[in-house]
């Protein structure tokens, strides 16, 4: 069945130049414009979207500042080389080795980015109440907190928020103003709560103001929220942790291999 252009403007109440950044967008992230690949001119551009020179040129603004493409007025635009990153969190679940840092970093470090961790809070804490349902708190109960900021190539990738039972992380390094060789996982394990199952859920949301600012997003566009919980022996929760990054950069990759039944 047909749909008359009344009704699909009627389904997409978005301004025209944020439906054309839409379109290039998703083109962009599946591949089909590839990076250092230059966009259509502006005079295809017009023909494709039936829009005018101004529409288009505040749809590619949009891509600009979402550190998509790259280019001036007048002169072509074409995709940025460091795009959409997939991270593969099942490579940074296990504890580091000994004297090795933590695994994030040393994944994100694979392709030859920078990366680096900066730890911003370290409290005690009530915790949202999806994570404390997770640990198993009490309502208003607190819970051990570690704040950081990931960062690929100098640009802030992910929010980082963990939060441990006080009866597990007190006196520990997990309650220390300082960053914990080979990471949490590998310290846990030194106390007797080695990981053992990781339970992941993703959400998209709209950025919380906060999120906005550290992540230093450009627009509206949506961020990928991971609630992390980790399980040691006995399947007792001993991590829950929120992460939070840009859904136009960054995409999560998980591998499953098939069971017999």
């Amino acid at each position: 069945m047909s749909v008359s252009g009344n009704e699909e403007e009627a389904a997409d109440r978005r301004s025209l130049h944020e439906r054309i950044a839409a379109d290039l967008r998703d083109e962009i992230m599946s591949g089909d414009l590839e990076p250092g690949v230059s966009l259509p001119s502006t005079v295809r551009l017009k023909e494709r979207f039936g829009a005018s020179n101004a529409t288009v040129q505040k749809a590619l603004h949009l891509l600009k500042e979402e550190r998509l493409v790259i280019g001036r007025a007048g002169a072509s635009v074409t995709v940025r080389d460091h795009r959409q990153r997939t991270m593969r969190p099942a490579s940074y679940m296990a504890p580091a080795a000994s004297g090795e840092p933590y695994r994030w970093l040393t994944e994100a470090s694979r392709s030859g980015a920078r990366a680096h961790s900066a730890l911003v809070e370290v409290a005690e804490a009530v915790p949202p109440t999806d994570v404390a349902d997770a640990l198993g708190l009490r309502r208003g109960e607190a819970a051990a907190l570690r704040r950081q900021v990931l960062s690929i190539d100098g640009e802030p990738a992910e929010l980082v928020a963990s939060y441990y039972p006080l009866e597990i992380a007190r006196e520990t390094a997990i309650t220390g103003q300082r960053r914990i060789p080979g990471g949490t996982p590998t310290l846990l394990a030194s106390l007797g709560y080695p990981p053992r199952l990781s339970v992941d859920r993703v959400s998209a949301r709209v950025a919380t103001q906060e999120q906005y600012r550290l992540l230093g997003l450009p627009g509206d566009l949506p961020v990928l929220r991971t609630l992390r919980v980790v399980f040691s022996d006995h399947d007792r929760p001993i991590e829950a942790t929120v992460m939070v990054k840009a859904g136009h950069l960054y995409e999560v990759q998980y591998e499953f291999s098939s069971g017999s039944a």
